[in-house]
């Protein structure tokens, strides 16, 4: 069940593209929505941009075994939540930057893939009062990559015109951009049925969960936090933004 404020109009997503920084990065900000989604017929993809090769505090891990891992994490994450495919770009954790080139390679899949709807971690996010957590700057990255990417981008066929001519991909305008936002939200849903799936898929990136029940506490807390504006059990909130046709 959608929950919606009366400034926007219902929908059911069809195409959905999801995209994080990391491997778990959308999981942990919308792999309720995702569930509740893919529940009712959905397509879904992830984009993972980077490969992941910083995020560990065990000494004997290396970056070439942590991208595997992650890698794998993400995939059995993905069938947990009935997400069609995950394509990786694998640009290195901890260094990613807002270039043309990220862009672009947003944009090839999003002309691929064709959503009518992108997720991802609202760039203006510097970091979360409420929790005491700084935004990693891969996250802002990403977000600010991806939202130059929806638009103007990948709308106009003469932006990266080898993208057109060459590989043949058509301009595609996304109609719904939701950005995660853990401090302010005009757009709701309600994730009490798939609350329990949303958990299982996140128990998959093992490498990064070492403490179950304080995950499983705190995602129970905010998700009733987010029910709370909108009279569900369990919900997660966005800010969404219709794009003009």
């Amino acid at each position: 069940m959608l929950i919606f404020m009366t400034t926007f109009q219902s929908y059911e997503p069809q195409v959905v593209l999801a995209v994080g920084a990391h491997a778990d990065d959308i999981d942990f900000g919308a792999s309720g929505s995702i569930a509740a989604w893919t529940s009712k017929g959905a397509e879904v993809h992830y984009l993972v941009i980077t490969d992941g090769s910083k995020g560990s505090a065990d000494p004997n891990m290396t970056s070439e075994q942590l991208v595997a891992l992650r890698q794998q994490e993400q995939r059995d994450a993905a069938a947990v939540l009935g997400v069609k495919e995950v394509h990786f770009l694998a640009y290195e954790d901890g260094m990613l930057e807002v270039t043309m080139g990220l862009k672009k390679d947003i944009v090839r899949i999003i002309r691929q893939v064709r959503p009518d709807t992108v997720v991802f971690i609202d760039p203006t996010l510097v970091y979360f009062s409420d929790f005491n957590v700084i935004n990693h700057p891969d996250h802002r990255a990403a977000g600010q990559a991806t939202l130059d990417a929806i638009f103007p981008l990948a709308r106009d066929h003469l932006s990266f015109p080898d993208l057109y001519n060459e590989e043949k991909l058509e301009p595609h305008k996304v109609a719904h951009v939701l950005l995660i936002n853990f401090e302010k939200q005009n757009y709701f849903m309600d994730i009490t049925a798939t609350f329990e799936t949303k958990m299982q898929a996140l128990l998959k990136h093992t490498s990064q969960v070492p403490a179950v029940q304080a995950l499983t506490e705190l995602l129970q807390n905010q998700a009733a936090q987010m029910g709370r504006k909108t009279g569900s059990q369990y919900a997660e909130g966005f800010i969404r933004i219709d794009c003009q046709p």
